[in-house]
Order: structure tokens, then C-alpha cells, then sequence
């Protein structure tokens, strides 16, 4: 779905998280960052995969990772996500997708026969100096953390 692949500088973004924080690329500067893109919150394979993370989030911290997902749901949606999951790092609430368009995961998708435009899960590794170091397309829910550590 992405055009973006490794070695690409990451698109620069700037987006409110749950808090209301402007959270933008440039923030991570000089640390590597995980950035996750889920469909919904609190759905079920979205709170697999934000579990497995939040579960082996000390190894990334470890690594030298920060972490950070992005949906297009509201800031408050985000905010009783991360409550009910516990999840130490912010969420983006990318109501008008430019962060989602951006890093090109927006687009045709099919479930139970039919068609929609929707977020596909995709996890973007970027580096200290913002350049893109892997792209997992193919996201486990389940073990995602072993996908990008591994």
C-alpha cells in the first residue's frame, strides 16, 4: 500500500495526541521511534497489537525506541484506549489523516466481501535521523513486538 521503503526520510508530521499535545517528527530527533498504524481503537486485533507492545515496551525504552500510534479516531477515543489498555506511550488522534496520508497506509480495503477505504496496519521503524529503517506491512497482533526487535 505505502510507496515509502527503507532508506526514505520519514514525512514530517505534526498532529494532536490524546492529550492535545503537538507531537511532531522532529521531537524525535536523535531517537529511533516505533510508529505504529492502527484502524481503531479499541478493537480487537488493534488492542493485541497495543498490548504487545505496551507488554515489551521496556525492551524497546532498552533498544533506545520510543513508540508512538496513530488512528484517525478522536482524541477522546484514544485517551479510554490507552486507560482501559495501560499503555505508557501517546497515542495520535489523526481525525483529518494528514499524518495517515502522509505515510500513505489510507486506501481500498476488503472485509467480509465488501469494499471501504480504511487505515491499513502498517509499522514504520525510523531512525535518529529520520530516515526509515524497516516497513512491516504484514503486522502480527499478536507478536509485533518480536517483529521489530527481532
Amino acid at each position: 500500500m505505502t510507496t515509502l521503503k527503507i532508506g526514505d526520510n520519514a514525512p514530517q508530521f505534526e498532529a494532536k495526541d490524546n492529550l492535545g499535545n503537538t507531537i511532531k517528527l522532529s521531537d524525535y530527533a536523535g531517537k529511533k521511534l516505533v510508529l505504529f498504524f492502527y484502524p481503531k481503537a479499541s478493537t480487537p486485533g488493534c488492542t493485541n497489537e497495543a498490548c504487545d507492545l505496551r507488554d515489551n515496551y521496556q525492551s524497546f525504552l532498552a533498544k533506545g525506541y520510543d513508540v508512538l500510534g496513530v488512528s484517525a479516531d478522536s482524541a477522546k477515543r484514544q485517551q479510554n484506549f490507552i486507560n482501559k489498555n495501560e499503555l505508557p506511550f501517546p497515542l495520535l488522534a489523526d481525525e483529518d489523516k494528514a499524518v495517515i496520508e502522509a505515510f500513505g497506509v489510507w486506501g481500498p480495503k476488503k472485509f467480509m466481501g465488501k469494499e471501504y477505504d480504511g487505515i491499513h496496519r502498517t509499522t514504520f521503524v525510523i531512525d535518529e535521523n529520520g530516515v526509515i529503517e524497516d516497513v512491516i506491512a504484514k503486522v502480527k497482533t499478536k507478536a509485533h513486538a518480536a517483529q521489530i526487535l527481532d
